[in-house]
């Protein structure tokens, strides 16, 4: 990691200051989702399976990757810091009504019909801080301030899980006590909005005087602004590959998490806290991952550019499911879990800067919505798959076998077409220079 880009990244006030929105949110995310999680899926009176986790994941994922592309058109209409500032107070009211429904013993339909409005208001935030960030830093900076503002970010969601994981052993897993960790999460979100108020409401776009025509047209029908969106990542090759490589990586790495979640509830042991704290340990390792592949992220891509990182990573993802997944042995799967949480960061990393650099300021915000929709459609897609072919227990060779021969062939794939002639793209670390030499043109050329 070059100290000096971090040093020159975290002397900007405005970055701080975003930086700390994004981690005071990410923080309360942790817990609101550990708090529903482990009621769902770890309640010592529910027997966890491969449907019913796949039902919950479409539950709280799929709708809101139908919505989510309608809300980037906003994004790139609506004051970015105005956002910041009202998403986590919706929120938290948001939190108080999914409370209030577990105290009145309800927790079906309308559970998860609440508990998916607060996540898809999130991942309307979490876009809106993608594409508010090349406004508080230099393009040259562009690497340095994803790998520390994601991986960040991840790591103290991951930090809020333990948190929220405390407070579970404190106050229950039952109705009660996960409602009165909800109320908990309700009042942080509101903190997350007064952070973001220290910015100004101008300060991080969109730049809708630099707007294409298209782009003012595209405000008055959220259809045609999804389109346009996708065209324009269609027209930007690394951007397509890029998104292509992560959308895959998030089926498969979404297998595995079932795989994994069964495995702990039901195989590696037979009690719902004992599965809980050990699938704990494995989110923890996770976490772990998520932090070396930060580190590791921004070396690799000076060394072997993105493409080869994205590459690499895919092919690494699929030695440690065959050396640490098939011996299905709950210390080897443990260790997996740092080496995914590793490769998760670093293709995501990768593909974020890839975005950012070849799509133009006007398009962000539908783009990242896009993007949103992806990983979430590929991972309740892969949530479709594993109730169909993963047993309760979460232990198939066959499954797992098909897995690991998919991520080899996507890494060959992807180096090979990545390797193709593009415009204005290189894999050997120069691609800042070039786009800085051609402009950011709005002609296909970035």
């Amino acid at each position: 990691m070059n100290t000096g880009d971090l040093g020159s990244v975290l002397r900007g006030r405005d970055f701080r200051r975003l930086y700390a929105t994004r981690l005071t949110s990410q923080l309360t995310d942790g817990v609101f989702q550990i708090a529903l999680a482990s009621y769902v899926f770890f309640s010592p009176e529910k027997q966890t399976t491969a449907g019913k986790a796949a039902a919950a994941f479409a539950v709280l994922l799929l709708p809101y990757s139908l919505v989510g592309p309608f809300a980037g058109v906003f994004i790139d209409r609506w004051s970015r810091r105005q956002i910041l500032v009202w998403a986590p107070i919706v929120r938290a009211a948001l939190v108080v009504g999914v409370a209030g429904l577990l105290v009145a013993g309800q927790d079906g339909a309308p559970f998860f019909l609440a508990a998916l409005l607060v996540i898809g208001v999130n991942r309307f935030f979490l876009s809106a801080l993608s594409a508010a960030l090349p406004h508080v830093v230099g393009r040259e900076l562009l690497v340095m301030a994803n790998s520390l503002s994601v991986t960040s970010g991840t790591i103290i969601a991951f930090a809020g899980a333990g948190l929220g994981y405390l407070l579970r052993k404190v106050l229950g897993g039952e109705q009660s006590g996960t409602a009165m960790i909800l109320l908990c999460t309700s009042g942080l979100y509101l903190l997350a909005g007064l952070v973001a108020r220290t910015l100004r409401r101008d300060q991080l776009g969109p730049d809708l005087d630099r707007a294409l025509p298209q782009t003012r047209e595209a405000l008055g029908n959220v259809v045609h602004g999804l389109a346009d969106g996708a065209g324009h990542i269609w027209r930007r090759r690394p951007a397509a590959l890029a998104l292509a490589a992560i959308s895959l990586h998030r089926f498969l790495y979404g297998i595995t998490m079932i795989m994994a979640a069964l495995l702990f509830r039901n195989y590696f042991s037979t009690s719902a806290d004992t599965g809980l704290d050990r699938f704990a340990l494995f989110l923890g390792a996770s976490g772990a991952g998520f932090l070396a592949g930060a580190v590791i992220t921004p070396w690799a891509v000076r060394l072997i550019g993105k493409n080869g990182w994205i590459a690499s990573l895919l092919l690494f993802a699929a030695v440690i499911e065959t050396a640490l997944g098939l011996p299905f042995r709950e210390i080897p799967f443990l260790v997996g879990g740092f080496a995914l949480g590793l490769v998760s960061q670093g293709v995501k990393l990768s593909v974020d800067v890839i975005v950012q650099e070849t799509i133009e300021d006007a398009y962000r915000g539908r783009v990242f919505a896009v993007y949103d929709m992806l990983f979430n459609a590929t991972f309740v897609a892969a949530a479709a798959v594993a109730a169909a072919t993963v047993p309760s227990t979460g232990k198939s060779h066959a499954v797992l076998g098909v897995v690991i021969a998919v991520y080899a062939c996507a890494a060959v794939a992807y180096r090979l077409a990545a390797r193709s002639p593009a415009p204005l793209t290189a894999d050997d670390g120069t691609t800042e220079r070039r786009i800085a030499e051609h402009g950011e043109r709005g002609d296909g050329g970035a």
